[in-house]
């Protein structure tokens, strides 16, 4: 009885930590991280720029952790967005949807900075963000920063924090 509720405490504390769950069929309740997981930046960064320019709400989940443990600034809320269904309302705010939805609007990165910490990356960045209004085109742009954390499932956002220059800040 011990081991089993041992190993169901195990379980718990993985997912709260990680975000997934990984059983194989031979019982095992865990499999350990692999020991040499690549960061790979472009893949990442392409995989978030690609769900925003897209509105999918369905790669959140693939993007973030799926736990409590997500946190996320955004530049167009006050305060700090906690938990994975938060992020996800965020991002059905901003007009998400599963499957994505057509928008004429394209955000992109540049000035990327990437910093590699132990296993966390640090990755900081310049957003712009163009969209169409009846009379003529918009870019948003400022600062973000965005870390990644390993998990079972590959690298995901433990955190992103956006803020916003303003209209005429020289950055």
């Amino acid at each position: 009885m011990y081991r089993l509720y041992g190993s169901f405490v195990l379980l718990l504390l993985f997912i709260s930590t990680t975000g997934c769950i990984y059983i194989e069929s031979d019982s095992t309740l865990l499999k350990p991280p692999s020991p040499v997981l690549k960061f790979d930046a472009d893949r990442l960064l392409q995989d978030w720029t690609d769900m925003w320019n897209s509105y999918d709400l369905s790669q959140v989940d693939n993007l973030f952790l799926t736990n409590e443990h997500a946190t996320y600034f955004s530049s167009e809320k006050q305060g700090l967005i906690v938990g994975i269904e938060a992020v996800r309302e965020h991002h059905v705010g901003f007009g998400f949807v599963p499957g994505g939805a057509e928008k004429d609007t394209k955000l992109w990165l540049d000035d990327v900075h990437i910093e590699i910490y132990s296993t966390t990356a640090v990755v900081t960045a310049v957003w712009y963000f163009e969209k169409s209004l009846p009379d003529n085109r918009q870019i948003q742009k400022g600062p973000v920063t965005i870390i990644y954390t390993p998990t079972e499932c590959g690298y995901r956002i433990a955190h992103m924090n956006f803020a916003e220059y303003q209209p005429n800040d020289s950055h």
